[in-house]
């Protein structure tokens, strides 16, 4: 209980003083991003596969555990060592400090105050508790033996006072914490996005079908895939927010405002985002109608020029708020695509977890090769000069986005009557576009399935195909082919480097 509650108290603390820091110093969450930086990809990738989108809170959860664990060893080893439990409980708060300290976005030494803090009040404490534990003589008993005593009394309230002193402190912390985004929270309610110059072209009626079970056209804001490695979601005051362009080939380097970036025409398009961490019928691709300011635009009046046209960069690595950085091929950014520094989704200001104020967004690009959030710097460099952060974790250093197919009804293991089933789902091939998309029962043939219209060569495409189902055991597979002719490979590869390949199936017993 010393131990634990020693513990407990170094954690509110912490929370406190990270709320005066930043929440990021906070040990917790400094120890996770720095686990984080340091698990190699192949356990990133297992934890996203397994977890979803539940990652962070199972590390999070997953460190205070073994912190907890740690914390009731100390309390027992201080029992008969109270130097050596404090000094342990210490050594706990320098690897937080450390640990605080190494994370990209760290402003020094003062991320390191809360972690140091924190443990010294919790060692202190331990040691206090471990002293009232301690045996003592106790007067000889009638018989004429001699017995031990302990401090009940003053344990008790020592404990309890600790305990609630540290809820107190920790819900404050908590409190100020949450309240350190005001600002941030007010300057996005305040916003109202201007009508863009170019809007986004009407999607065909033809483009939704109605099948129960699909994929929504638009991914609703709400269920649009996130994965990051941020711990805690950044909140940016979009009133101070500011954008550098710089580095090799930029003759003009430049900052920009949000403001500045509202002045300028604004463009709006349908794209569809992609994680390369999804797995072959996966959930982490989504659809949403983005609008912002042409980043080739914005480029060019930096002076630069892709290297297809002489230009000496061909990297562009973003860096966000949180340290992360992204590396972008130049040639892709200016060759006409609809690439964006992105304000708004879906017809609202970016939330704060896809990346407000600004996003990147580039049709046709894993997202960690191009859809930086919460960016604040944009340099021009080269492959051979700059590997950004997943590309020193074994990622490749560009990442296409391969074509793929999904069936999202029935649903794997249904159970659905003999009869005309109707088979539905999504294909993807973002700026190549799906020509056309098959399905194949067991192994019979491919037979070509229904495509939905399509909105734009930067969208998902919605596909059906009545199936006359027989009684018994089944399997479904799809394929696409995208525009170039590519039809998707049965060849199944990992995640790991740049994106899985191979077709979606799912088994069925039809009753």
């Amino acid at each position: 209980m010393s131990g634990a509650l020693a513990g407990f108290a170094a954690l509110a603390v912490a929370e406190l003083l990270s709320s005066a820091v930043r929440p990021e110093a906070g040990p917790v969450v400094a120890v996770g991003g720095a686990a984080i930086d340091r698990t190699p990809a192949s356990v990133k990738d297992w934890a996203i596969r397994e977890f979803g989108t539940d990652d962070k809170l199972v590390l999070q959860s997953g460190i205070i555990a073994v912190l907890a664990l740690l914390a009731v060893v100390l309390g027992l080893v201080a029992l008969r060592h109270r130097r050596v439990g404090a000094a342990g409980v210490l050594l706990f708060g320098v690897i937080g400090a450390l640990a605080a300290t190494s994370r990209p976005d760290s402003t020094g030494l003062v991320d390191a105050l809360p972690s140091l803090a924190g443990a010294v009040v919790g060692a202190a404490l331990l040691y206090v508790l471990a002293g009232r534990l301690a045996r003592r003589p106790a007067p000889a008993e009638a018989s004429g033996t001699e017995g031990v005593l302990w401090d009940r009394r003053g344990f008790l309230v020592a404990a309890t006072a600790a305990a609630a002193a540290s809820a107190g402190v920790g819900a404050l912390g908590r409190a100020f914490n949450a309240s350190r985004g005001k600002d941030a929270i007010a300057s996005r309610e305040g916003i109202v996005l201007p009508a863009p110059a170019s809007p986004a072209s009407a999607v065909p009626k033809g483009a939704r079908p109605r099948v129960p079970g699909i994929s929504p056209f638009v991914t609703p804001t709400g269920d649009f895939y996130r994965v990051d490695t941020a711990l805690v979601v950044p909140k940016v005051n979009a009133d101070t927010w500011r954008l550098r362009i710089h580095g090799k080939g930029v003759a003009r380097e430049r900052t920009l405002s949000f403001a500045d970036l509202l002045r300028r025409e604004l463009i709006e398009r349908d794209i569809t985002l992609t994680c390369v961490s999804n797995e072959v019928g996966g959930p982490y691709v989504g659809n949403a109608r983005w609008i912002g300011v042409r980043l080739a635009d914005v480029l060019a009046e930096c002076g630069v020029e892709p290297p297809s046209r002489g230009g000496p960069a061909n990297q562009l690595v973003a860096r966000s708020v949180d340290g992360m950085t992204i590396g972008t091929p130049v040639d892709d950014v200016m060759d006409g695509r609809d690439a964006l520094l992105a304000l708004g989704m879906n017809g609202e200001p970016l939330p704060f977890a896809h990346g407000f104020p600004v996003r990147m967004v580039v049709p046709g690009l894993y997202g960690y090769v191009s859809a930086c959030k919460w960016i604040e710097d944009i340099e021009l460099t080269t492959f051979d000069a700059y590997d950004p952060y997943w590309v020193r974790r074994d990622w490749a250093a560009e990442a296409p986005i391969k074509t793929q197919s999904r069936i999202d009804t029935p649903k794997p293991f249904a159970r659905p009557k003999a009869g005309t089933v109707m088979v539905a789902g999504v294909a993807w091939a973002q700026h190549r576009g799906i020509d056309k998309v098959e399905v194949r029962v067991d192994d019979g043939p491919w037979r070509t399935a229904d495509l939905a219209a399509e909105d734009t060569r930067d969208t998902w495409r919605q596909w059906s195909f009545p199936w006359k189902a027989t009684k018994g055991g089944h399997t479904l597979t799809v394929r696409a082919t995208d525009r170039t002719g590519t039809v998707q490979t049965d060849e199944r590869t990992r995640t790991i480097p740049d994106g899985a390949s191979g077709r979606h199936s799912v088994v069925v017993t039809v009753d």
